[in-house]
């Protein structure tokens, strides 16, 4: 691949990463509420997830998933009841008149928040069926058609796209945790930007529910 190819592989991996959407929208939300770290967490744990749907399809599982009806029926299912469960978190925490704030440094509390955090940005993420197929379709077209060994090369392509996601998620912790310690009435912003969060990932979850497999389309 030629160094301008991967400059633009790369500078498109970083806008389509600035796109709102279920991972940017929990990065924020963590950061907003529990300080930069904890968003960073989150994209931690999307990362992890983008990881294994780049190892999945440089191994060729996720062109089986995409070309299994059934295969992307059972992830989207799953996927989509864990969106919805990830809402009705959300909108408990919305209706708590004073949500708790997770991390106290140097405490058995902030282990099993950041890890809880992981989690969740991993489990929004690697379950998502359209990931994988997002991956399939993106990456490939930087591929040189005279490689030897193309599945190294998606690995490699992938593993960077991967990295400058969790430069995104590191900037939007950053200037989430920023933003909080600079706005008046903070309880109250979160309270509805939890509520409005709610929402939106049930919004994900029915989204994926109704999606058609590549294959019936």
């Amino acid at each position: 691949m030629q160094s301008h190819q991967l400059v633009l592989f790369a500078l498109a991996g970083i806008v389509l990463n600035l796109t709102p959407g279920p991972d940017v929208l929990l990065v924020v939300r963590h950061a907003l509420r529990c300080g930069a770290r904890a968003g960073f967490f989150a994209g931690l744990g999307v990362a992890a997830g983008c990881l294994v749907h780049v190892s999945a399809a440089a191994l060729g599982l996720s062109a089986l998933l995409a070309g299994s009806s059934q295969a992307f029926a059972v992830l989207k299912w799953l996927g989509a009841a864990y969106l919805l469960y990830v809402a009705l978190g959300l909108l408990r925490t919305a209706l708590t008149p004073k949500p708790p704030f997770l991390f106290a440094d140097g405490s058995l509390q902030f282990m099993v928040s950041a890890r809880n955090i992981f989690l969740q940005g991993f489990g929004t993420n690697v379950l998502n069926p359209k990931v994988a197929l997002f991956f399939l379709a993106f990456v490939p077209q930087f591929i040189p058609a005279d490689a030897n060994d193309k599945p190294l090369y998606f690995l490699a392509l992938g593993i960077l796209f991967t990295v400058n996601g969790l430069l995104v998620s590191g900037a939007y912790a950053w200037g989430a945790a920023w933003m909080s310690r600079r706005v008046a009435l903070l309880q109250s912003a979160l309270r509805v930007l939890d509520g409005v969060a709610a929402c939106m990932f049930m919004a994900f979850g029915i989204q994926l529910a109704i999606a058609d497999a590549p294959s019936s389309s």
